[in-house]
């Protein structure tokens, strides 16, 4: 197996970033960083929307155990509705690779916006579809984001945090009518600080 070292010699230490969690009215958005291992290539890496939520948590665990390195990092709601949701998008993928134990020489992202790193980077649209480095990333942070929901849900219960995860869908709209708004909640998302105008 070819060391770290030589990796790096050869300049094939690319991460992948990718976030989840832009749409929801509630809960941190999250994003991850992988650099995996040429030398052991994953199966089954695509667009974490595109696998089903069974799969997505058996490729966590194997992302985990063979990629070179990975980091979850996350901006706060509060963070969310001090910078808006972009930056706080490009905050999180920020931290993600600065929390990486191996340094990459190039950072491929998601999406059309640079994070604004201190490495090498270059934006791919549907990079998710196209590079399996951002494909692990998405499913990482996909499944880091489910998880932390399901939590919240227990929490706060009337809200169906568990099925909808913070999205904007009929039950959770009805929810937020019914009880308000919770501390998770992204005030400044239209739905939510229009509740907050009526109570």
């Amino acid at each position: 197996m070819t060391s770290n070292l030589a990796l790096k010699q050869q300049g094939t230490l690319i991460a992948g970033v990718d976030e989840a969690g832009r749409g929801p009215l509630a809960g941190p958005v999250v994003a991850a960083a992988v650099i995996l291992d040429p030398q052991n290539p994953i199966t089954g890496l695509k667009d974490s929307k595109k696998i089903s939520v069974n799969k997505r948590e058996q490729l966590f665990t194997v992302i985990q155990q063979h990629a070179l390195a990975w980091a979850i990092a996350q901006a706060e709601v509060a963070e969310i509705d001090e910078i808006n949701i972009l930056q706080a998008s490009l905050l999180a993928m920020r931290r993600a690779v600065a929390q990486l134990t191996i340094q990459p020489t190039k950072v491929l992202v998601d999406g059309n916006t640079d994070p604004q790193l201190s490495i090498t980077t270059e934006t791919v649209i549907k990079g998710d579809q196209k590079i399996a480095a951002i494909s692990a990333a998405s499913i990482l942070a996909k499944v880091f984001r489910d998880r932390l929901m399901i939590t919240y849900h227990q929490q706060y219960p009337d809200y169906g945090f568990n099925q909808h995860k913070g999205y904007p869908t009929a039950a959770h709209m009805n929810a937020l009518i019914q009880f308000g708004v919770t501390p998770i909640h992204r005030r400044s998302f239209a739905p939510v600080k229009k509740t907050c105008a009526r109570s």
